[in-house]
């Protein structure tokens, strides 16, 4: 005997009934398991009918299932990778008719024995001669008991015992005990019927049978009767059994105190139950394997002090926050597609679902507006005071209006993975059991917390004044005195955030072309800057899918010396240097690290962590269903093995458009370009991963020979510049690369530059060639290969990166940055009116804060990848200098 937990419901609960209403109402425990269920990779959710899905009456003609059962039922057959059933003593024909059940839903009748209408075909001569001798006693019984309901069935049938008493019961059993006596039937007692039949079959043996068909899926079994409890025997421990039954209330809980003999798990208190356990089963799936409604990438909107970033949804919640540095768990995670990952919510109390009116940010600022008609809030990261821990950070949120807000601090550090217990404090609530300090601080709010799944959620109401604003202050790391500025006078704090960043974009030069996006393009490259270090981020997010439900989910909050180097040379051309020198110091202790470890320049790795610290092992979040269902959700990334042989190039032009700059090249620079010409003159000849980092063997890729070409072209010109000692085979070395790029990677049948050495696949980054300098804009081989990728990558707004197999499965769309080049490819050729074209098409894709993810749908008309994507707000900064010049 199992043990058992017993909880129930009325029959109003069975109404509107979902995840919420299961939280509320179910055991705890079940409610558990039936959460880890939903998970599975292949499901079966199997029940019996009367008394399960459908109630016990007096007539089994009028046993109709509840409608809540019937839509659970057929939603769960509609999922990917799921399985519903319905296995009953009924007869195949009777189920279907009384059911109501789609053919995607699995009948079995007669405990297993009916599994098709023709059924009596299969039986086999002995069982065909039982069931004539079977139907023969029926008939008299029937004759001699005109009133006793006798269910036919094509095995055999049902004696229903319902109602009767007295001489009437026992005339009734007589009959049936003389019934089962007959050579070659079988009875099934249930509840007041018992099924005689001739096939030799179990619920169990059906349940089995299904499995094997279904090639194993974890089980969830349901029923009310004996004639269950061999399904529930046959149960592994990965699977759950639920029973029926009318046990009176006080017996519910307690161990084997029940007094309830079955194998099943748990105890359900009637078909009302069961349609709770099935609805949020369906509920809890369907968020399983697509993930919450989700919300387009480029809505989400970028918060940053230099250090921390953060991530608002539309709706003013904070969606991500990575702490203490960017690749770190993160506090709030429902990006990746679970509320249960970690939220923090502002909405109008009266009208929580209510859409905002605007959303913006203030000036030139990363101080985010999000209002409604009575309500708003603003959202910001402050810097790091004096004399608190490096790292630390105080997220700001001060709410005003003439109207009641509701607030939900739902913090979930390590993504969620782990249940949160939260502590009520005289100034706010704090996170407990956590390494780094988290505790959210507003003097003035009444906090209380409640029980929100496995975890404790905070909640509070505020009625807002106008002149007098709310201030929440979320203290990450200790920031005491960051957070006692922002309590004792939160608008000087926010005018001093507001006066540092509005001086940094007007110091800027920049482009006549959409001035004012680009404007917001370099701050957002400025807020994937990390200052304390230099290392400058690929994005903010992990896991953020290239194609929707799709497994091209990568973690981006990591440092690449090419995507750095490329940031920090669009911010120089803009005018602002000071990111290029943190990130070439970055660099710099990035290579002495290395020489500890008799590594040298050549010997890189593509990517680090903004503190330098080696990578995680690239690892798999199980626990969350991903953006849009889109999985795995990976943290850490392997391509930090790679052979990334271009990202010299990069690092040599960065040094140089700084030396420009400021007019002088210094010692320690040119050092490294010597070494970065070095590191070219050992390896350009070898075969690597290239610039996508396409997990399968390394080629001879025309963008990597080409870079290598300008760590060399690019050293020259500085030596030349800056009246430096040039190698004296470097000028050898550069047309030797050029004249091995020139014959080996055009492809005369293509009639373009192509991926790599031989091959004939197109790829959009071959349109350097022409972008780096190598070939004059005037080169046919160059125009050639612009009109290539024009004909062949591009889809309406939008280029891909190439259509060849990259060793992964599954779609993606097309990337910002390849728009970009296509953009100043067509300039440099002389087709300004199309290059102008494409810029106000991809200008137009721009999320309303200005934000711009990685790729792009053309068919779904939808963004896809990481957010912010510094490669693409790179490529529209440059796009727009090329159009502007």
């Amino acid at each position: 005997m199992s043990n058992h937990a017993h909880i129930g419901t009325s029959s109003a609960d069975a109404h509107g009934i979902g995840v919420q209403t299961a939280l509320r109402k179910l055991d705890p425990e079940l409610f558990r398991i039936i959460q880890q269920l939903a998970r599975a990779e292949q499901l079966l959710v199997a029940t019996d009918y009367d008394g399960t899905i459908a109630p016990i009456v007096d007539s089994p003609a009028h046993a109709y299932p509840k409608e809540e059962s019937v839509q659970a039922m057929r939603a769960l057959a509609e999922l990917d990778n799921t399985t519903s059933a319905v296995i009953s003593g009924r007869s195949l024909r009777d189920l279907a008719a009384m059911s109501r059940l789609p053919r995607e839903v699995h009948l079995v009748g007669s405990h297993g024995g009916e599994t098709d209408t023709d059924f009596e075909e299969s039986l086999s001569r002995s069982e065909q001669h039982a069931l004539s001798t079977l139907r023969h006693g029926l008939a008299s019984v029937q004759a001699a008991m005109p009133a006793l309901n006798i269910e036919p069935k094509p095995s055999g049938a049902a004696i229903h015992l319902r109602g009767l008493e007295g001489p009437q019961r026992r005339q009734a059993e007589e009959a049936v005990a003389r019934l089962e006596a007959l050579s070659g039937v079988r009875s099934v007692r249930g509840k007041e019927v018992v099924d005689l039949t001739v096939v030799d079959s179990t619920k169990g043996d059906a349940l089995n049978k299904l499995r094997r068909r279904l090639d194993q899926p974890t089980v969830l079994y349901i029923g009310d009767d004996a004639s269950d409890e061999p399904a529930f025997a046959s149960l592994g421990e990965d699977d759950l059994g639920l029973k029926v039954t009318e046990v009176a209330a006080e017996n519910r809980h307690g161990e084997n105190g029940n007094g309830v003999e079955t194998a099943a798990r748990f105890l359900l208190s009637g078909p009302d139950e069961v349609a709770l356990v099935l609805s949020s089963v369906v509920a809890l799936r369907r968020a399983w394997l697509f993930g919450k409604e989700a919300v387009p990438i480029e809505r989400y909107t970028l918060l940053s002090n230099g250090t921390t970033t953060a991530l608002v949804d539309p709706t003013a919640q904070i969606s991500w926050l990575p702490h203490p540095l960017p690749h770190s768990d993160s506090l709030f995670s429902e990006i990746l597609g679970s509320d249960d990952a970690g939220y923090f919510s502002v909405v109008p109390a009266r009208e929580p679902n209510a859409l905002p009116i605007s959303q913006r940010y203030r000036d030139a600022t990363h101080i985010l507006e999000t209002r409604w008609q009575q309500v708003s809030v603003t959202d910001y990261l402050t810097p790091v005071a004096d004399g608190d821990p490096a790292g630390s950070a105080v997220l700001v949120r001060a709410l005003k209006g003439e109207g009641e807000a509701l607030i939900r601090f739902a913090p979930r550090p390590d993504y969620g993975a782990y249940p949160v217990r939260l502590k009520l404090t005289d100034r706010g609530v704090r996170v407990r059991g956590v390494a780094e300090a988290v505790e959210l601080v507003a003097p003035d709010v009444q906090f209380k917390v409640i029980q929100d799944g496995e975890s404790e959620t905070a909640i509070a109401r505020v009625k807002l004044k106008e002149d007098a604003p709310v201030v929440l202050a979320l203290i990450l790391g200790g920031a005491e005195n960051t957070a006692a500025a922002v309590l004792e006078d939160e608008a000087a704090v926010r005018a001093s955030v507001k006066e540092e960043s509005r001086e940094w974009v007007e110091a800027l030069s920049l482009p006549t072309k959409a001035r004012d996006r680009v404007g917001r393009s370099a701050l957002t490259l400025r807020g994937l800057c990390h200052a304390p270090t230099g290392g400058i981020l690929a994005a903010a997010t992990t896991s953020l899918p290239e194609g929707i439900g799709g497994v091209r989910n990568w973690d981006y909050r990591y440092t690449w010396l090419r995507d750095g180097a490329l940031t920090a040379s669009a911010l120089v051309d803009l005018g602002s240097a000071a990111e290029a020198r943190g990130f070439l110091q970055w660099l710099d202790a990035i290579i002495a690290q290395a020489a500890e470890q008799d590594m040298t320049v050549e010997e890189l790795r593509p990517l680090y962590a903004v503190d330098g610290s080696q990578l995680v092992t690239e690892a798999v979040l199980e626990h969350l269903p991903g953006y849009a269902g889109s999985r795995p959700v990976r943290v850490g990334n392997a391509a930090e093995h790679q052979v990334q042989l271009d990202v010299f190039g990069p690092v040599a032009d960065l040094i140089v458009s700084l030396a420009r700059f400021d007019g002088t090249l210094s010692d320690s620079h040119w050092k490294l370009l010597e070494d970065l010409v070095q590191a070219v003159a050992n390896r350009w000849h070898q075969a690597d991963h290239g610039i996508w980092e396409a997990r399968r063997a390394p080629k001879h890729n025309v963008y990597t020979k080409v870079m290598c070409w300008q760590t060399v072209d690019r050293a020259l010109k500085a030596a030349e510049e800056f009246g430096r000692p040039a190698g004296a085979d470097w000028e050898q070395l550069r047309e030797d690369i050029k004249n091995d790029v020139c014959s080996k990677g055009f492809n005369s049948k293509v009639g373009a530059f192509t991926v790599a050495y031989g091959e004939d696949d197109l790829d959009a980054a071959c349109l350097f060639v022409g972008l780096s300098g190598m070939l004059p804009a005037d080169d046919e081989r160059f125009r050639a290969t612009v009109d290539a990728v024009e004909r062949s990558l591009r889809e309406g707004p939008t280029v891909f990166r190439y259509r060849y197999d990259d060793g992964l499965p599954g779609l993606e769309g097309g990337f910002h940055i390849c728009t970009s080049w296509l953009i100043e490819s067509l300039q440099m050729v002389g087709r300004t009116a199309d290059a102008r074209n494409l810029f106000s098409r991809m200008e137009a894709l721009i999320g309303p804060t200005g934000m711009l993810p990685e790729e792009y749908d053309p068919v779904a008309e939808r963004h896809l990848g990481n957010t912010p994507q510094a490669y693409s707000h790179i490529g529209h900064i440059k796009a727009a200098i090329a159009l502007s010049e």
